[in-house]
């Protein structure tokens, strides 16, 4: 999953999205309007959490052009206004959610998944392939009955092939959605971590490489 955090308080955006990369997300950082805007025209992001105070370019602006552009992201908007009547005009911009602020860390991270799930084409709690089950909410991998020891960017790698059911998984969509801008693409990442979760795996394997073209789990 690839998220964009957008908060002019720089230090608790880094302080979210460090506990975001925790869960396994890919994390971007923009910290006003108008950075959101360009990272969101560049790049495609699963969840936008947006706070809506920004200066300059104010997140209200920002959630109604993501919008009018037809943006495929959703937008889980923030503020420390938390009445009634701030919650129904941030859900009447456009936003697919909305949390106040102070907000408990857990019920941010629950509020994205949702989110996410709801971006994509709804398929069960629980990823089966063969003897491989792969819970996402809670970060449990199993093989055979054994619980897999996967890195963060591994288990993401293996839900982005087993959500895909069965089609090609590119290496550029692996470092689009598993990866943040920082990752430079030219490195073989995608392969050194599809390296050490095939090992993890075990025999016999499940994912597929296809030449030139991505990999897949048939």
């Amino acid at each position: 999953m690839r998220v964009l955090v957008v908060d002019d308080h720089v230090e608790l955006a880094e302080t979210v999205a460090s506990g975001l990369r925790r869960q396994g997300m890919a994390v971007d950082v923009a910290v006003d309007g108008r950075e959101a805007l360009s990272r969101a025209t560049v790049d495609a992001y699963d969840v936008i959490v947006l706070d809506r105070g920004l200066p300059g370019v104010h997140g209200d602006e920002v959630c109604r052009t993501l919008v009018a552009a037809g943006c495929a992201s959703r937008v889980l908007m923030l503020t420390a206004a938390g009445t009634i009547e701030d919650r129904v005009s941030g859900l009447g911009l456009g936003s697919d959610d909305y949390l106040p602020k102070p907000f408990a860390f857990a019920e941010l991270v629950a509020r994205i998944h949702a989110l996410s799930r709801r971006a994509g084409a709804s398929l069960p709690p629980t990823l089966v392939r063969a003897d491989l089950q792969l819970d996402p909410a809670r970060r449990v991998a199993t093989r055979a009955g054994t619980r897999l020891p996967l890195t963060p960017k591994e288990f993401s790698v293996l839900e982005l092939l087993l959500r895909a059911q069965g089609a090609v998984v590119s290496a550029e969509q692996l470092l689009e959605s598993v990866w943040d801008a920082h990752c430079d693409p030219f490195t073989n990442t995608v392969k050194m971590t599809m390296s050490r979760l095939r090992a993890k795996l075990g025999d016999p394997p499940l994912i597929v490489t296809l030449p030139h073209v991505g990999y897949q789990i048939p």
